[in-house]
């Protein structure tokens, strides 16, 4: 399928943009499951002040979506109209190591590099998000955690460009976070994060991202096609304990499957679309539903129009 071109439109009205614009551009390719229809408008911005330009000058009544690195992403087949936002490494790539060890990262940044550079410079606290396959755009508006940690626990500010253009700070208070999620407006677009760690051994930090790296991958089908963990614990419960209980272990729809390995996990065999990937977590969550009373809410980001599966529950 494809929309109509608006790229004319927008060029006149944000004659100085200076990031890049395409139409009906393919979403698949950028989400780890590799599914799903266009974008109508996918707009790559320059850098911070680019992108608050673009957003100043937009049609307000365009939609907006913003994606990072697509690994808890599902674009649905039908594509997503309006304009979907995606933070490039050149603008918002860069970590910083700051004095009294805390670290500047660029919403663009995967979780693991921060980690990563953080450990490198001896600061530690932030080991947690060697287990988390995303960036720290997605950290912030999800309250990221693993292994012990969350967003909540390290962050002292974030920046964001809100859909007026406005560029905004926002102390930890200001975040409003909560179990996997953050009480910003969704049409916030976040660019970068200050976050707090502390003084140790760059030895005794590698040791402990090594073990997170090893239970990653003892536990998880992190080399599939997937969106990493599918539902949020429903807490004082595990979601995969649930899901395993109401016999969900290895359901398939389509090319979509349950993993065998962690049933909190939805992984795409190779030909699934979309539809089959969405279809399938619904039937999950109507088989806990009835299975436990238990109501699994999403933890991956859905956009754009939802067509029905073809394909039936094996």
């Amino acid at each position: 399928m494809s929309f109509p071109d608006i790229t004319p439109d927008i060029s006149a009205r944000a004659p100085k943009l200076r990031g890049r614009l395409s139409a009906n551009a393919p979403l698949a390719p950028y989400t780890w499951f590799r599914v799903g229809g266009p974008a109508q408008v996918l707009f790559s911005p320059a850098d911070e002040d680019d992108l608050a330009y673009f957003l100043a000058a937009l049609a307000e009544e365009t939609p907006v979506n913003v994606i990072g690195l697509g690994s808890n992403l599902i674009a649905r087949d039908g594509g997503v109209p309006g304009v979907v936002v995606r933070l490039g490494g050149k603008g918002f790539g860069q970590v910083e190591v700051l004095p009294d060890h805390r670290v500047r990262a660029g919403a663009a940044v995967p979780d693991m590099k921060m980690a990563r550079a953080a450990a490198e410079a001896g600061v530690a606290g932030l080991e947690f998000y060697r287990g988390i396959p995303g960036a720290i755009g997605g950290a912030l508006r999800m309250n990221a955690g693993a292994h012990g940690g969350e967003t909540t626990d390290v962050l002292i500010e974030a920046r964001g460009i809100d859909r007026r253009g406005n560029l905004r700070t926002y102390d930890h208070v200001d975040m409003g976070f909560s179990y996997r999620h953050c009480g910003v407006a969704d049409d916030v677009i976040f660019t970068s994060a200050l976050l707090q760690g502390r003084a140790d051994d760059p030895l005794a930090i590698n040791a402990e991202m090594d073990r997170i790296t090893a239970a990653r991958e003892a536990s998880q089908p992190i080399r599939e096609k997937t969106g990493g963990s599918t539902f949020a614990n429903p807490k004082p419960q595990s979601a995969w304990k649930v899901i395993d209980a109401a016999g969900c272990r290895g359901l398939v729809v389509g090319d979509a499957q349950v993993s065998e390995m962690h049933c909190n996990f939805l992984i795409n065999r190779g030909a699934a679309s979309a539809a089959d990937i969405e279809g399938l977590g619904e039937e999950v969550r109507r088989r806990v539903r009835e299975h436990s009373g238990v109501e699994l809410r999403w933890e991956i980001r859905r956009l754009g129009t939802f067509l029905k599966p073809t394909s039936s529950i094996v």
